[in-house]
């Protein structure tokens, strides 16, 4: 590693302060604190003494969503072979699941990191590493036909215009992954939405089974899949997030590390679980009639919440502000599900709408804090 050290010391140096390329600093800066801890500390003021920092975090959440990742490569080759009825192995299915997921991470990294590179040296900061995370999430939860190209769009907006407009990672109001998605659904539904976007295609099959279990519902249909299954996540849906299986094994790991907030994943929980309940008593059509139960482990609800609704920058701060920002997430993602056939999915638009109303929720919370304390003042003052 010292030998490494060197090299990249050496190739820094015109990059220094003074130097002809100081003003690309920032990019040969990102590559330094990729590949190693920064070499300097705070040496005035207050700070605190941790051995966390944005890259361990976000390295924690890369890792958190490996055991999704790795299921939804396999289970979009799955879901190919399954068409095609050929005989085929977990190899087989991953081969083909990575052929084409991997170009989409790429797509992904490349045109988000580019962006984030130009703003860094225009505005003259470092390049932050939270998109990391939004740079792996966008690819996960899209169709996994989607064009390459429509990916690239829909990256470069929510880059553009979730992120750098408001001033760079900390500082947006939007999950950026959902902003991402949100775009390409609007801008191309037919790429979004439909029973062939979900499953890849294979060209020797004149009709593909590929809808969703919310969108069967939603047109009135009937769901055959097992609960194990829809658990498992052997169904179609956006590349990753379809087993809430192994988006658990996420959330243990991010609760484990302090990294993602339980109050707001079981907040969203206990929401939409008693909302469910409440339209399984009324039945009145198949969305209500599903059981709560499954609502909570089919579409993107699972990988919604604990990826997504837990994002530090975008959601509530405050404790009790986590457990109404929860609440109100799963609350709204069964209401927009069940009264909106048109978005059958509902965790989406659900997160984005709360992700607007996060500053208020904390805002209320802490001036009740703050009237509770003046009343608490007021009353020692008499008894004085």
């Amino acid at each position: 590693m010292s030998f490494l050290r060197k090299k990249l010391d050496d190739l820094k140096r015109p990059f220094g302060k003074g130097q002809k390329w100081e003003r690309f600093a920032p990019a040969i800066n990102a590559f330094d604190t990729f590949l190693f801890v920064p070499n300097h500390t705070t040496r005035t003021g207050a700070h605190i003494r941790d051995a966390v920092d944005l890259k361990r975090t976000m390295v924690t959440v890369i890792i958190a969503l490996m055991p999704a990742l790795i299921y939804g490569i396999y289970n979009t080759g799955y879901q190919y072979y399954i068409q095609t009825g050929e005989s085929f192995t977990f190899l087989d299915a991953f081969l083909h699941g990575s052929w084409k997921i991997v170009p989409m991470i790429v797509v992904s990294y490349v045109v988000g990191l580019t962006i984030e590179f130009i703003f860094a040296v225009y505005r003259g900061h470092e390049v932050n590493e939270g998109y990391l995370v939004t740079g792996l999430l966008i690819p996960m939860i899209m169709p996994v036909d989607i064009p390459l190209w429509m990916v690239a769009i829909s990256v470069a907006f929510a880059v553009l215009i979730a992120k750098e407009a408001f001033g760079g990672t900390g500082m947006n109001i939007l999950n950026p992954a959902l902003t991402a998605r949100a775009f390409a659904f609007f801008a191309y539904p037919t790429y979004m939405s439909g029973n062939k976007v979900w499953v890849s295609e294979a060209s020797n099959v004149d009709a593909i089974s590929g809808e969703t279990i919310l969108g069967t519902l939603a047109a009135g249909g009937n769901v055959n899949y097992s609960f194990f299954e829809m658990f498992q996540g052997s169904i179609p849906g956006s590349i990753a997030e379809t087993s809430a299986f192994f988006v658990l094994i996420g959330a243990v790991i991010l609760i484990a590390t302090g990294v993602g907030s339980w109050r707001i994943m079981l907040g969203s929980v206990l929401g939409a679980a008693l909302v469910g309940f409440l339209f399984n008593l009324w039945g009145a059509n198949a969305l209500m009639s599903f059981s709560w139960v499954n609502h909570l482990v089919v579409g993107g609800f699972a990988f919604g919440v604990v990826f997504m609704a837990t994002d530090p920058v975008s959601a509530a701060q405050t404790n009790k502000g986590k457990w109404v920002y929860g609440i109100l997430v799963g609350v709204f993602c069964i209401l927009i599900r069940v009264f909106n056939p048109a978005y059958p999915e509902g965790v989406m638009l659900a997160i984005l709408l709360m992700n607007v109303f996060a500053p208020t929720i904390d805002h209320y919370v802490i001036q009740g804090n703050i009237n509770k304390r003046k009343k608490r003042w007021a009353a020692a003052l008499k008894t004085a």
